[in-house]
C-alpha cells in the first residue's frame, strides 16, 4: 500500500559541519579500491518515462551501490518496476570516470524461480548492494512488492565484475533472510557491514519498527542459524518511514545512514538522507546533537538540491587513505521526476560525515553539474 506523504520534520547539523559543506566547491578525484560499502533501499513506484540515457538506452536508477574493479566502476541498481530494462531484473552500469554511465546489462537473465514460488509474480528486484570476500563479489538483493512485509532478501556471487572475462558468472546463491506479514519487520533494502573484527552484519529494513541488524556467517555471507539475533538501530515516529540503510566504519565510529521519508513519489518525493553514529555495530546510534537514532533522530547529510528531488538510498563507496564517496538516487526535477544517479565526494569534519558538489551530470539540467 502506498503511504503517505510526510511532513520534513527538524534536523540537527552542528555549525563546523554546516561550514564545512559550504566551503567544499568541487569533488575530489576517484578514490582508490572499495573497502567497505552499504546498502540501498528499493524502488517501489512505476517506471521511468524517458527514453535514453547517455548510452541511448531508457532510463531508472534507483537504488544504487557502486564497486570498483580494474579501474571501472560499477553501479547496480533496482530493476526497472515497468518491464522496460531487462525484464525487472537488478541493472548494471559502468563507467570510467564517475561521470558519464553506460547500461551493460542485468545480473540476472530472469527472476530466481526460489523467489516467484515464494512471492508469486512480482515486477522486479530491488534495493542491491555490493561487497567483495572471500574471493567473490557478493551482491545481496530483496523481492517484495509495493507496501508488503512479506519479503525476501537474496545473494548471488561473481568471481569478477567484467563481463569481458572467462571467469564472470553470477551464481545464485538463494535465500539469505525473510520476512512474513506476522513480522514487525520487514526483510528489505539488504547492506553488507564489516566490523572493525573482520565480523560480518546485514542491516534491512523499513517501516514496520525501522531498521534492523543480523550477524552473518563469514564464510556463507547468510545467518548461522535460521532464527538469528535481530537488533533494532534506528526508528521513526509511526508510519516509521526510514528505509535504505547502511553501516561505514570510519575513524573509531560505525555510522548508520538512512533514508528518511517518502520516496518514489517523482518530485513529490519527500526523501532525504540522515546519519548517526555509534562505538559499537549493534548501537546505540546518535546523531551530532546526541538524538539517539531509535528514537526519531538523524543528522541530516544530503537534501534536495536544485532540481535533485528527494535524495534517497544512501551507500558509502569508502576507500583505503584515498577520496570516499556518498552514492545515492534522487528524482530529476528537469526530467518528469524520473529517478537517477548521483555521486558526491564525502569529507568527514569533527567526526560527522559532510557532501561535496555532484560528480553526475543531471540529465535534463543544462550546464554542468551543480550549475
Amino acid at each position: 500500500m502506498p503511504f503517505p506523504a510526510l511532513r520534513p520534520r527538524g534536523r540537527t547539523r552542528i555549525a563546523v559541519v554546516i561550514a564545512a559543506a559550504l566551503a567544499l566547491l568541487a569533488g575530489g578525484t576517484a578514490g582508490a579500491l572499495a573497502v567497505s560499502t552499504n546498502g540501498a533501499s528499493a524502488a517501489r513506484a512505476a517506471g521511468s518515462t524517458r527514453a535514453t540515457d547517455t548510452a541511448s538506452q531508457y532510463l531508472f536508477v534507483h537504488d544504487p551501490t557502486m564497486a570498483e574493479e580494474d579501474g571501472t566502476y560499477y553501479v547496480f541498481s533496482t530493476g526497472d518496476p515497468a518491464g522496460n530494462i531487462g525484464n525487472g531484473n537488478i541493472q548494471i552500469r559502468t563507467s570510467r570516470n564517475l561521470r558519464d554511465w553506460s547500461y551493460a546489462g542485468t545480473v540476472f537473465a530472469a527472476k530466481p524461480a526460489w523467489i516467484t514460488s515464494t512471492l508469486g509474480s512480482i515486477p522486479n528486484l530491488w534495493a542491491p548492494d555490493i561487497s567483495y570476500f572471500n574471493g567473490l563479489w557478493h551482491l545481496y538483493y530483496a523481492g517484495s512488492s509495493f507496501g508488503s512485509n512479506n519479503s525476501v532478501i537474496g545473494l548471488a556471487t561473481t568471481p569478477t565484475l567484467d563481463p569481458g572475462s572467462p571467469r564472470y558468472h553470477w551464481s545464485d546463491d538463494g535465500l539469505v533472510f525473510r520476512s512474513t506479514s506476522p513480522d514487525n519487520y520487514n526483510a528489505i533494502d539488504p547492506s553488507l557491514v564489516t566490523g572493525a573484527d573482520g565480523a560480518r552484519w546485514l542491516v534491512f529494513g523499513s517501516y514496520w519498527s525501522g531498521i534492523k541488524l543480523i550477524g552473518l556467517d563469514s564464510a556463507t555471507g547468510k545467518p548461522a542459524t535460521s532464527a538469528p539475533a535481530i537488533y533494532s538501530i534506528a526508528a521513526k515516529p509511526f508510519p516509521d518511514p526510514e528505509e535504505g540503510a547502511g553501516i561505514v566504519y570510519h575513524d573509531g565510529y560505525y555510522y548508520l545512514f538512512a533514508a528518511v521519508d517518502t520516496c518514489c513519489r517523482g518530485i513529490s518525493s519527500t526523501y532525504h538522507i540522515q546519519a548517526g553514529r555509534s562505538v559499537s555495530v549493534t548501537g546505540p546510534y546518535s546523531d551530532a546533537a546526541g538524538s539517539a537514532m531509535s528514537d526519531g533522530g538523524g543528522m541530516e547529510v544530503q537534501g534536495t538540491d536544485a532540481g535533485m528531488i528527494g535524495p534517497g538510498s544512501p551507500f558509502v563507496f569508502a576507500t583505503r587513505g584515498g577520496q570516499d564517496w556518498l552514492v545515492y538516487h534522487y528524482y530529476d526535477a528537469y526530467s518528469a521526476g524520473d529517478a537517477w544517479l548521483q555521486i558526491r565526494p564525502l569529507i568527514w569534519v569533527g567526526g560527522w560525515p559532510v557532501t561535496g558538489q555532484p560528480m553526475v551530470p543531471v540529465p535534463g539540467q543544462p550546464g554542468p553539474p551543480g550549475a
